[in-house]
């Protein structure tokens, strides 16, 4: 872990509680539960180890989708989601998507990427190979799927930081939205994992 990693770990409680006070803990729910024009379990996504991960292999479980990144304030979210993925394994499955759109926060490679969240959060849910997920020419197919209702059936939010969270449910219907300053172990987001 670098020195800046390190006060990031450090300074994460502090952040959180300030983002929370801020009121930057939006969350976004389907309220029509319409299905989707394009089905989520028809995408896959390329692994960091370079084999595919086919979503309609996911049916059945819920998938929490996440933009990730190594050198942000919200890096420590990597434990909880570690936590939220071994405690609900059965019925989920976390994908992390980590992605360098804010700010120059992601600058390592693949490899780094994977050591450094082995290493230093223990991760052992799925991480893709590190590509673009906000609105923009080259957007991630699967990040193009979740920020466009013509897609998904109801949201257009893109991803305002590191660690926005999407919640599909076993149907590959998205349910909701999790702004980054929302926690993984947060009790809205375990209800709705349990729902």
């Amino acid at each position: 872990m670098t020195p800046r990693q390190q006060i990031l770990k450090w300074f994460y409680p502090l952040f959180m509680g300030f983002q929370k006070a801020k009121g930057q803990n939006k969350t976004l729910a389907s309220t029509t539960k319409g299905k989707p024009t394009f089905a989520f379990h028809q995408l896959s996504a390329t692994l960091n180890n370079g084999t595919v991960l086919p979503f309609d292999s996911l049916k059945g479980k819920k998938v929490l989708v996440v933009n990730t990144a190594s050198n942000c304030g919200y890096t420590n979210q990597y434990a909880d989601l570690e936590k939220l993925y071994e405690t609900n394994r059965q019925n989920l499955v976390v994908i992390g998507f980590p992605a360098n759109d804010f700010k120059e926060q992601e600058k390592g490679t693949d490899e780094e990427i994977a050591q450094f969240c082995q290493v230093n959060f223990g991760v052992t849910f799925p991480l893709v190979r590190k590509s673009v997920v906000v609105k923009e020419t080259g957007q991630n197919e699967v990040f193009q799927w979740l920020t466009k209702k013509e897609r998904n059936g109801w949201n257009e939010q893109a991803p305002t930081w590191n660690f926005s969270k999407y919640l599909v449910n076993e149907e590959g219907i998205l349910t909701h939205y999790f702004e980054p300053a929302v926690s993984p172990m947060d009790p809205e987001v375990v209800k709705a994992i349990s729902a």
